[in-house]
């Protein structure tokens, strides 16, 4: 057995049904969760309100939490954990993807948001449009003062800052930018068939690395010095996202290979498990939309214009990543999910900033949301490109050496 086999644990069977038509299903539930939020909006928010929150956002939706634990669980189980040793040893696909995340990533955020936001898209935002946000942490303002582009104004005797609306989403796509995806990116790079130890050692050190970096990054092109670092919603997002199929995985896999033995597991177990992940994935998608419908159908125009710039930094993330995979010669394993996790964003880590900051109803919350709503029809696409052009990539060589077993 090669050392891919003892990986993945299950040689590629071409496409399934569901992902055969993935596009069609994608395109149906969207629709279907924005019709559910518009004829039953009741039924959304009794959903969209089963949450945990952290300092008043909602961190950790339950169920999509249930949706993307059946996602997660079923690559999770399928991880040979001694590949995650090997792959944390490869420093090109690491080095590549921290070069992305942190050096690259976060300003052509800024600069494609500025852009389009602020000059492209303005005029239909609206020059004179404003937005009321909190005051910046630690500031202590009269009514009338400016901080930055802002003024200080009074409303039901709140004191908020006044700001031109289109610099609110623009705060909004910031946040999105500077927060590295750590939990879905394991479901992009399962379908487009990558490195699972890769992408989890990724997922790790992504992980570690905004705690160090988000803070002094997202202050920094925010101008408001330093952020703080909504730690409680990153712990909780990995610990309930990550963690916890994680675990469930490694356990279950070590049970199964105990009792039941590896063929087994491989014929009969991962068999059952195989359409499981794309239907949590559809599911998500109703559920998400519908929490949104009555935002979208309400707001489309607006939703547009975060909408493009967002889009369009997804893209060109994406193509980097993969333009620099390539030109490193890095297998198509590591190459794609290295491409895959420099183009998604960890939302929820997003939201709860945005709304830390800004408050809940700010354009800076919207912006995060709609960074929600196109993560998954975007990146189902970009994994689409992975697929079909794995032969511009070479694959992990064969390991004449037999794959240890596991007890």
């Amino acid at each position: 057995m090669t050392v891919t086999q003892a990986c993945i644990t299950k040689k590629p069977q071409g496409l399934g049904f569901f992902e055969k038509y993935l596009t069609v299903w994608v395109l149906l539930c969207i629709a279907a969760g924005i019709l559910l939020g518009r004829v039953a909006p009741g039924l959304a928010h009794a959903l969209d309100g089963l949450s945990v929150d952290v300092g008043g956002a909602p961190v950790i939706s339950v169920p999509i939490a249930i949706c993307l634990f059946f996602m997660m669980y079923p690559i999770m189980v399928k991880i040979d954990f001694g590949e995650v040793v090997r792959a944390g040893k490869s420093v090109k696909p690491v080095g590549l993807t921290l070069f992305i995340n942190w050096v690259i990533k976060p300003f052509t955020m800024y600069a494609i948001a500025l852009f389009f936001l602020g000059t492209v898209f303005v005029g239909f935002i609206g020059t004179d449009a404003v937005d009321l946000v909190r005051l910046p942490l630690g500031v202590d303002l009269e009514p009338g003062q400016t901080y930055g582009v802002g003024t200080v104004v009074l409303r039901d005797g709140v004191r908020m800052l006044e700001v031109p609306l289109w610099r609110s989403y623009l705060a909004g796509c910031i946040l999105l930018g500077i927060a590295p995806c750590t939990a879905m990116v394991l479901v992009w790079g399962h379908l487009s068939g990558g490195n699972p130890g890769h992408t989890l050692v990724m997922v790790a050190i992504n992980s570690l690395t905004m705690l160090l970096l988000y803070g002094p990054l997202g202050g920094f092109l925010l101008g408001v010095g330093r952020i703080p670092v909504p730690w409680q919603a990153l712990l909780l997002s990995i610990a309930v996202y990550v963690a916890l199929p994680l675990v469930a995985g490694y356990l279950s896999r070590r049970l199964i290979f105990r009792f039941l033995g590896r063929q087994w597991f491989e014929e009969k177990f991962l068999h059952l498990l195989s359409p499981i992940t794309i239907v949590a994935l559809l599911a998500t998608l109703v559920l998400l939309f519908s929490f949104k419908g009555e935002v979208i159908t309400q707001n489309p125009l607006t939703i547009l214009w975060i909408a493009i710039p967002l889009f369009l930094q997804t893209v060109l993330i994406f193509g980097l990543g993969y333009f620099l995979a390539r030109r490193l010669r890095l297998p198509y394993e590591d190459a794609a999910p290295s491409a895959l996790i420099g183009a998604s964003n960890h939302f929820e880590v997003a939201i709860a900033t945005a709304t830390l900051l800004f408050g809940l109803s700010s354009g800076a919350s919207l912006a995060t949301v709609v960074g929600v709503l196109i993560e998954v029809p975007v990146m189902l696409a970009l994994v689409r490109v992975c697929t079909r052009t794995r032969g511009w990539f070479p694959s992990h060589p064969a390991a004449p050496v037999a794959a240890p077993k596991e007890a």
